[in-house]
């Protein structure tokens, strides 16, 4: 029975050998897999189907998955689930830096930036106190054995009979200027009574008080930048070539406005330091803490504005000043309350901490102030190096023969740091604060004059060859030598010659050739019409026939206004230049 049943089954159509080699590419198409999903899993193919006909049931594809897919995702076990590779991908997922060098590369450094601010920002500010210094020992030093050499030479005129049409010098006739207004604002300052402003300002509220504080630093600003103004205009009223006599009166109320802005400016910055005396002799130091805090306000109004480097030397300029006023209010305060105790220097130890609390955190302000500064704008910490080399040419600039001004004034027009107010109120409260009596005593101040001579020269030696190194590294001695304007590209040499002879003190004989007048101006002073000005402007004011030239030098100026050179760059230079 079982044979006949092999043989039934071996001859019955469609089976046996037929079906077996018909199993063999079925078995040949599992081995090849099926097609995966987006999930792994294998999808069979549906039987209708053949191996190169399309699946008659369509499926569409949505944001990657298939319609027929969604069914299945709730079959799928614990080791299938999406979350699980997801995790896997975020913990092994890679990524490459390389791939944007140039922006890494900026980022480390803007970070090495920030961190040479500090040392390249300390030394622009050490080598600025010092000038700072140099000019304000100048009014206590040099400036009364000039005037008495100015007052002999005036007395002793006679005797060497008028050699020259001037009686004086004009270095010799601002020096006179100086030290009469420095005598005369002494005199006016006996009439403000310290005490009396001390206890006015002790019975303000702390509030009222810092509000108060706020408005003196502001108008102190405001003082610096007009009271160079009102010395300037009195000393060229002063020495200017005058052809009549009568002219001679107009120095009178120049003189008169300058004795008046001495005198107002000493005032305000009296009450500064009491102001700052009261915050020192508060029991809870709560001014004082709200009076600091008030400097990093500061960093507020000053990061988050546009800056370029000339608005940065600019700023940098008026930080010295103010970080130099600050030292010589903190020794007024500590003269007054070293009077009040009887010169017992164990108080001087109570005083250390706060002064040290304050000078810290305007040295903290001004770091990150300007660390900020720089990161924003793109600024390099180099910069800084050609700040300081700019300060140095105004020292080695003011020993050269061909000088235009005194050191002390051109220190006065870059930082916006007038010593003679200052000078005026430090006389006041040491003469107060002091009291000389007997032989001993006296020879005790010439002794201590003596003194601040030798420290005046020393210091002036020391910076006289830091500046000179600091022009030779920066390599601007051809400006020491060649202070004359070349004739703009394009443009006749005589209508340039024209257009600067009144101004330049360049005087033409009849072989052609220059000569420089013995009253030397200097360039930056003379050169404002070089300055571009709007079309409106030249519209208003130029002829028709220079209308072509006066266009062409505009466009070429204006390509010059960007690289502007640091040495034009002074305390009021901000007033011409908006920041947005």
């Amino acid at each position: 029975m079982a044979g006949v049943a092999d043989a039934a089954a071996a001859a019955a159509p469609g089976s046996g050998g037929e079906g077996r080699r018909g199993g063999a590419p079925e078995q040949q198409e599992s081995g090849r897999g099926e097609p995966k999903t987006l999930w792994g899993s294998s999808e069979p193919r549906p039987p209708s189907a053949g191996p190169g006909q399309p699946s008659p049931q369509q499926r569409t594809e949505t944001l990657g998955f298939y319609e027929s897919d969604r069914g299945r995702k709730k079959k799928r076990g614990l080791s299938d689930l999406s979350l699980l590779r997801f995790i896997s991908a975020e913990l092994t997922r890679g990524y490459f830096l390389e791939h944007n060098e140039a922006k890494y590369t900026e980022r480390r450094e803007r970070v090495y930036t920030c961190m040479r601010i500090p040392k390249e920002l300390e030394k622009l500010m050490f080598f600025g106190i010092f000038l700072c210094l140099d000019a304000f020992l100048y009014v206590f030093t040099l400036l009364p054995l000039r005037v008495f050499l100015a007052m002999f030479r005036f007395i002793t005129l006679p005797c060497y009979g008028l050699r020259d049409r001037r009686l004086l010098q004009p270095a010799q006739v601002c020096d006179i200027l100086k030290g009469v207004i420095l005598v005369i604002c002494y005199f006016m300052m006996h009439y403000v009574d310290y005490s009396m402003m001390y206890h006015l300002i002790r019975g303000q509220s702390v509030i009222k008080l810092y509000i108060i504080y706020n408005m003196l630093e502001v108008a102190d600003r405001l003082f610096s930048s007009f009271g160079q103004d009102i010395l300037d205009a009195l000393y060229w009223t002063a020495t200017e070539p005058k052809e009549r006599k009568r002219a001679h009166i107009g120095v009178i109320p120049h003189f008169f406005m300058a004795v008046l802005y001495v005198f107002l400016h000493a005032i305000l910055i009296m009450v500064q330091a009491t102001t700052l005396n009261v915050a020192f002799n508060s029991h809870n130091k709560s001014l004082l803490t709200i009076m600091m805090s008030n400097n990093f306000v500061e960093i507020k109004g000053s990061v988050f504005k546009k800056f370029e480097k000339n608005n940065l030397f600019q700023m940098s300029n008026s930080d010295i000043k103010e970080r130099f006023t600050n030292y010589v209010l903190l020794l007024i305060v500590c003269l007054r309350n070293m009077e009040q105790f009887s010169w017992n220097p164990d108080h001087l130890w109570v005083l250390f901490p706060d002064v040290c609390m304050v000078v810290a955190s305007e040295i903290a302000v001004d770091i990150v102030k300007h660390a900020f500064i720089t990161k924003f704008n793109d600024i390099t910490a180099d910069v800084y190096s050609e700040y300081r080399a700019s300060l140095a040419f105004d020292l080695v600039s003011s020993r050269q023969k061909n000088a235009y001004t005194d050191y002390s004034d051109s220190v006065s027009r870059r930082m916006g740091f007038i010593p003679l107010p200052l000078a005026v109120l430090l006389i006041r409260v040491v003469t107060s604060s002091i009291k000389v009596q007997g032989v001993l005593a006296y020879v005790c101040v010439v002794l201590f004059y003596c003194g601040l001579i030798s420290l005046k020269v020393l210091n002036s030696i020391v910076l006289l060859g830091k500046s000179c190194q600091y022009v030779k590294e920066a390599k601007m001695e051809e400006k020491l030598f060649n202070p004359v304007v070349t004739a703009t590209p394009g443009k006749p040499a005589g209508k340039q010659q024209s257009m600067f002879k009144s101004t330049q003190g360049i005087s033409t004989d009849e072989n052609g050739s220059t000569s420089v007048t013995n009253q030397p101006v200097h360039q930056k002073e003379n050169t404002p019409s070089l300055l571009v000005t709007s079309n409106s402007d030249q519209f208003l004011t130029t002829p028709d026939g220079e209308e072509k030239d006066i266009s062409q030098d505009s466009s070429e100026l204006k390509h010059r206004s960007s690289k502007k050179d640091l040495l034009e760059i002074d305390r009021f230079t901000i007033c011409g230049n908006r920041i947005d």
